[in-house]
């Protein structure tokens, strides 16, 4: 089975990095990690178009590096289904999108973890690309390799907030991401990112892990902002997307040759 990076480095204490894909051509990936700069990729499939064969390549390219590894973004349903094959095309690692309750992040933990009486889960055993297919289907390194899949859950529902406490103390969650766009929709402020009840709720989940022993990670586009969350004592951080940074780029340099023009 192969090296959870993520996992390694929750376990050392260390920080990670990083960055959203939600292109899901493989080379992306391979250019990601040529770079050599980044812990992981994550995988926006909350967002993507992309089917099963998709997964499979994009776990495939994430094989070709030793340092990285992946994570996948799903929606809320169908989470089990979803979680299944994400692992087992070879994305080790879910953020799992819309949890409003302790039922709902018990159902997120349960998907991930193995179903036996030590692990409590209700994955089971198949033959797919993180087994290798027929090699270790159903052994006790598949049984680890689910153990070892960080899973991580946004809080970004005026619910979760509330039974914030409860939710963390859930055994297995490893990882929390405050979602201020869906916050401050499900408290009426569309869109008000940035208002005071919706940063102070950010900062509540933030100390509010620390102290619980839950990892905190933050999403960034500028790396001018992580000093407000660094300052927190987040060590954990995806920055940027894809999409965003070519958007800027057509934007900015589009822009800059239609000045250039109409100059000539």
């Amino acid at each position: 089975m192969r090296k959870n990076r993520l996992r390694e480095l929750l376990k050392a204490g260390d920080p990670s990095v990083g960055t959203h894909l939600q292109i899901s051509w493989p080379s992306i990936i391979e250019l990601v990690g040529h770079s050599g700069m980044f812990d992981y990729v994550e995988f926006v499939g909350e967002y993507a178009p992309y089917d099963l064969y998709t997964l499979e390549n994009m776990g495939r390219a994430v094989d070709l590096f030793d340092h990285m590894t992946a994570m996948m973004k799903i929606e809320q349903q169908p989470r089990t289904y979803l979680a299944v094959r994400a692992i087992g095309s070879g994305i080790q690692n879910l953020l799992f999108a819309d949890p409003r309750t302790v039922e709902d992040v018990q159902e997120c933990v349960r998907s991930v973890r193995a179903e036996s009486p030590e692990t409590g889960g209700i994955h089971g055993v198949g033959m797919r690309r993180d087994v290798g297919f027929v090699m270790e289907a159903g052994s006790p390194a598949f049984v680890q390799a689910l153990e070892d899949a960080v899973v991580a859950v946004m809080i970004e529902k005026d619910s979760a907030v509330k039974n914030l406490e409860a939710i963390l103390s859930v055994k297995g969650v490893d990882m929390v991401q405050f979602g201020p766009a869906d916050y401050s929709m499900s408290i009426g402020l569309v869109g008000q990112f940035g208002h005071p009840k919706v940063k102070e709720a950010e900062r509540y989940v933030i100390e509010t892990a620390l102290k619980m022993g839950v990892t905190p990670r933050a999403e960034i586009s500028r790396l001018d902002r992580a000093k407000y969350y660094t300052d927190m004592g987040v060590r954990h951080f995806c920055v940027g997307t894809d999409v965003s940074i070519l958007f800027d780029w057509f934007k900015e340099n589009g822009q800059g040759m239609k000045e250039i023009l109409s100059k000539v």
